[in-house]
């Protein structure tokens, strides 16, 4: 009967902690600007301003955003970054970083 209670009592700080997480988790997700509700302009300098920033660009879509491929790890190349804002469908706001080389000879 003891063990049985130490079940109850320890499942019962388990989903407690999950939904403490989920719940910390939210507020960032919800902070995440938006492209889509930004001038071309905007998204543009905020990408400027900041080097690097994680941009939502739809729904459940996000990445990362550099003004230079300088903000991008080694071994990984900046390429022209094109997203949706409220004024134009295919803003160039910056680079994403990538893998590939940027030409297939290097």
């Amino acid at each position: 009967m003891f063990a049985h209670k130490n079940s109850k009592a320890r499942d019962s700080v388990i989903a407690t902690s999950a939904l403490l997480a989920l719940l910390a988790a939210t507020p960032a997700l919800a902070q995440r600007p938006n492209t889509r509700a930004m001038s071309c302009q905007q998204a543009a300098g905020l990408v400027a301003r900041n080097g690097a920033v994680i941009l939502s660009t739809g729904p459940d879509l996000y990445d990362r955003y550099v003004a230079r491929e300088s903000f991008c790890a080694t071994g990984y190349y900046g390429r022209p970054a094109f997203v949706p804002t409220k004024d134009h469908p295919h803003c160039l706001i910056g680079y994403y970083c990538s893998s590939s080389p940027p030409f297939p000879f290097d």
